[in-house]
C-alpha cells in the first residue's frame, strides 16, 4: 500500500508474518508471509547457509527484483513458494526447501506486544521509538535501520510467538530440529529473534525521492509532498503524535485461522 512520508519519499507497507529459525546443521531459515503488499499476496524465504552463503527463494521476478534491491544475497531462485495456515501448524514448500513448524506460546515480549493497538503499532515512529527496547529484549533485532538502494525501514511488530517444532529439508537434506538463530543472519541492517519465533509485523519500506517502482501503483498516495519532520527538532513523542493525525488507521486484518 503505497504512501507518501515526510518530504514527500514514497514508503509502501508490507502487513503480515516473518518466521526466523535455526536448525541442528546450522542452516537458518527467515520465511516473509505477505497477505498484504503492494505487490498482491506472497511469501518468500531468506536462507543463510553454515558456510555464509545467503539465498532468496522469491516468487517472482518483481518480488525478487525488490527484495534484492533492499536486502544481500549471494543467490536467487525464482520459485513457487506455498505456505499454509492451520492453527498453529505452518507448512512451507518453496522449490528446494520444505518446511514445517509449529508455533507455541506467547513469551513475554510477545504478551507486551500484543496489548498494543495495531494502529499505533504499525506506524514508523513507533517502530523507531521502541528500537531500543527491542534491542535490550531481543539482542540482534532492529524496528529501524537503513537498507539497500538508499531505502530506509520500519518493523512495526504486534505478536509474538515462539516456535517449538521444526522439520526441514533443504535441497533433499533434513536440516534437523530447531536451533537458535546463532550466528546471525546478515541479510540487511538487523537479525530476527535468537530463540525461533513467528512475528506478527508491519514493515514499512521508504523508497529513495526518485525510487518510483513498476509495479507498484500511487493509489492512496497523498497528492501533495509533506513537510520534513526531525526527532530531534520536535522531539519523538511529537513524531509520534503527528504521524498518528497523519496517517488514518489500514482497515482491520484478519490472522490466518
Amino acid at each position: 500500500m503505497p504512501f507518501r512520508g515526510p518530504a514527500g519519499r514514497r514508503r509502501l507497507r508490507f502487513d503480515g508474518w516473518i518466521a526466523g529459525l535455526g536448525t541442528a546443521s546450522g542452516t537458518r531459515i527467515v520465511l516473509g508471509h505477505w497477505p498484504r503488499s503492494p505487490f498482491g499476496p506472497f511469501s518468500d524465504v531468506m536462507i543463510e547457509r553454515p558456510d555464509g552463503e545467503r539465498l532468496l527463494l522469491a516468487p517472482s521476478r518483481e518480488t525478487a527484483d525488490f527484495v534484492t534491491a533492499t536486502y544481500t544475497f549471494d543467490a536467487v531462485r525464482l520459485v513457487p513458494v506455498e505456505v499454509r495456515v492451520a492453527g498453529a501448524v505452518w507448512t512451507v514448500t518453496a522449490g528446494p526447501l520444505d518446511l514445517r513448524f509449529t508455533t507455541g506460546r506467547r513469551p513475554l515480549p510477545g504478551l507486551l506486544l500484543a496489548a498494543v493497538p495495531g494502529a499505533l503499532a504499525r506506524r514508523p515512529a513507533w517502530a523507531a521509538l521502541t528500537d531500543l527496547p527491542a534491542r535490550a529484549l531481543l539482542p540482534g533485532v532492529r524496528t529501524r535501520g537503513s537498507a539497500g538502494a538508499g531505502r530506509r525501514e520500519w518493523y512495526g511488530a504486534r505478536d509474538l510467538r515462539s516456535i517449538r517444532a521444526v522439520s526441514a529439508a533443504l535441497d533433499g537434506t533434513d536440516l534437523g530440529g530447531p536451533r537458535a538463530v546463532a550466528p546471525p543472519v546478515r541479510f540487511g541492517f538487523g537479525s530476527v529473534p535468537r530463540r525461533p519465533g513467528l512475528t506478527r509485523v508491519t514493515t514499512t519500506v521508504e523508497l529513495r525521492a526518485d525510487g518510483l517502482m513498476e509495479g507498484v501503483t500511487n493509489a492512496g498516495a497523498p497528492p501533495a509532498a509533506e513537510r520534513a519532520e526531525t526527532a530531534h527538532r520536535a522531539g519523538p513523542f511529537a513524531v509520534l503524535r503527528r504521524a498518528l493525525r497523519r496517517n488514518p488507521p489500514a482497515p482491520p486484518f484478519q490472522s490466518p485461522s
